[in-house]
């Protein structure tokens, strides 16, 4: 099978940009009270639902969020479509099994996790091909498990060119949070809370996250 252009398009961006992104926002949490509530939320409603249940962050990029999640005493592991940031979310945090994977292609069983974040992993899909990521996400969680999303609020995409000197180039798209609600309850993942916040430190545009929850058996 032909892989799609936007997903070699965003492998080898990724690939060049690794070493610098994860140097960059190694510590990014440290400054995001809300983005640490919102794990931490998350967390809780995850043990809540299955106290030992398997939980993935899917788009994990170097691992730092996933970290974040292992320290907050989840049993979580890290999926990325970059070898690149495997590799190094392996030195960072050897004791989280990180794997290469794609969105539409996740290496889980049907119902494996009871928790899963895409945190930022959204925004490279087209439009037109989201459906297909939240089907797959609603097929690997169980009944009753949630999805963390988070993602930049927006209609406009913003286009990186040459990100810390490397020669590559990749759309960030933003998104409006009816939107991604409307796509993850036509995969049958209604959201259960929507937060908005205004932009902080460096950001330009309001960042939103999503809970949604697969309904219970």
């Amino acid at each position: 099978m032909i892989e799609p252009e936007f997903l070699t398009t965003t492998r080898a961006f990724y690939d060049a940009i690794a070493a610098d992104y994860a140097d960059r926002f190694r510590d990014a949490l440290d400054a995001m009270p809300t983005d640490r509530a919102m794990l931490a939320l998350f967390a809780d409603l995850v043990r809540a639902e299955r106290p030992d249940g398997k939980t993935a962050e899917l788009g994990c990029g170097p691992g730092l969020v996933t970290r974040h999640l292992y320290r907050l005493g989840l049993d979580v592991r890290g999926i990325d479509l970059s070898p690149r940031m495997v590799e190094l979310a392996r030195e960072a945090c050897p004791e989280v099994p990180f794997t290469v994977g794609s969105l539409f292609d996740l290496p889980f069983r049907d119902g494996e996790l009871t928790g899963a974040v895409a945190w930022y992993s959204i925004i490279h899909t087209p439009a037109e091909r989201l459906a297909e990521v939240f089907a797959e996400f609603a097929r690997v969680l169980a009944p009753g498990g949630h999805l963390l999303l988070a993602f930049q609020v927006g209609d406009e995409p913003l286009r990186l060119d040459k990100p810390f000197g490397h020669p590559v180039s990749l759309d960030f798209r933003r998104l409006r949070p009816e939107r991604v609600e409307e796509a993850a309850r036509e995969a049958g993942l209604p959201v259960t809370s929507r937060t908005v916040r205004e932009p902080a430190g460096e950001e330009s545009t309001r960042q939103a996250y999503l809970l949604a929850r697969k309904p219970p058996a």
